[in-house]
């Protein structure tokens, strides 16, 4: 098998950078890396669950679009503007 040196590497991402352009190739690298993280963890057997259990606290994803002290609108009611 070859050795991969420098000059191989700097060819290559000349290469990427001729073919893909500079405002694509970040975004290749985040899919790239997204995608060896999920089969990492596929591989691995690690699910959310192993990892909340590890100590970390979960996270509250309420939605606060609405303060708690505005009343619910009924459905069919329009709603004025104050």
């Amino acid at each position: 098998m070859p050795n991969v040196g420098p000059w191989e590497l700097i060819l290559l991402v000349v290469v990427l950078l001729l073919v893909f352009g500079s405002r694509r190739l970040p975004e290749i690298g985040r899919s790239v890396g997204k995608g060896m993280r999920e089969f990492k963890t596929s591989v691995t057997g690690k699910d959310d669950q192993h990892e909340l259990a590890s100590g970390d606290e979960p996270v509250d994803l309420k939605a606060s679009a609405v303060e708690e002290e505005d009343e619910p609108v009924p459905a069919g009611s329009k709603q004025t503007g104050d």
